[in-house]
């Protein structure tokens, strides 16, 4: 059994490129790869096969959509076995409260941590990346500020459909309320994949905006009343393409080689 954490991968919603679901397969074990499905955040009730007949088509032979509607459903016996022995797993998009408050808490929370920190892969596009962290994003009364997650990293709080959906607002303001995290915007297509040592590297067709908040001088957030707009001074951006890398110990952001240069 490994004892290095699994690679832990927030994709940013909309998947057209191939990319991104090629090397999941391929970290997992290529055809030999056993991936769980777990389309909990979903509406639809075809979302479990959906993704079962797209990881098929790649050529994995084991997959299975494990369909948690309800948290009596965290509690069978059957699908606790099969989880426990995927290499990979993957969270679809919907309704992030809807996967937090079915999910939290029960035996396959704990073993989604238990299983990456054994070294399985686990990936969630848009809804589903948003879950996997310690810190989650997800609107409702009191608007963006972070509810709690799956736990698989405290470092990063992530929110999908990045600049599509213009979020850099609330991103700073849910970096506001913790300025320990590194904020991850994810744009639709685009995945960041994170290595057990802790870099960020970027796949697909759009960009991961890093916001890093740990040079924050001024901010407003504790007096701000709400829906009033905050200030802060010191957050330092970076806008990441395919195959740039981001460092979550050192806090330091390298280009792809195809666009570096040299001094």
């Amino acid at each position: 059994m490994s004892t290095t954490r699994g690679w832990i991968i927030p994709i940013g919603g909309k998947l057209l490129t191939d990319a991104i679901l090629d090397r999941f397969i391929a970290l997992s074990g290529g055809e030999a790869a056993r991936i769980a499905v777990i389309p909990t955040a979903s509406n639809e009730p075809e979302m479990g096969t959906y993704y079962e007949r797209v990881f098929q088509r790649r050529g994995v032979k084991q997959v299975k959509a494990l369909n948690l509607e309800r948290r009596s459903d965290c509690d069978d016996a059957d699908w606790l076995e099969w989880l426990a022995q995927a290499t990979g797993v993957f969270l679809t998009g919907g309704n992030q409260l809807k996967l937090s408050t079915i999910l939290g808490g029960t035996p396959v929370a704990k073993l989604l941590r238990i299983r990456n920190s054994e070294g399985a892969h686990i990936a969630g596009t848009s809804a589903g990346a948003a879950y996997l962290s310690e810190h989650m994003i997800a609107f409702g009364d009191e608007g963006s500020t972070p509810r709690a997650g799956l736990g698989l990293t405290n470092r990063i709080i992530v929110d999908q459909h990045f600049r599509q959906r213009d979020r850099l607002g609330r991103l700073l303001t849910a970096l506001s309320y913790n300025p320990f995290c590194v904020g991850l915007g994810v744009d639709e297509d685009t995945a960041a994949f994170i290595a057990p040592d802790e870099t960020v590297e970027v796949c697909g067709t759009g960009a991961v905006t890093i916001v890093d908040p740990s040079e924050v001088g001024y901010t407003t957030v504790a007096d701000a009343k709400p829906g009033e707009t905050i200030t802060m001074t010191g957050v330092i951006v970076h806008v990441l393409a395919a195959g740039s890398t981001y460092n979550l110990h050192t806090r330091q952001a390298h280009p792809a080689d195809a666009f570096a240069t040299n001094d």
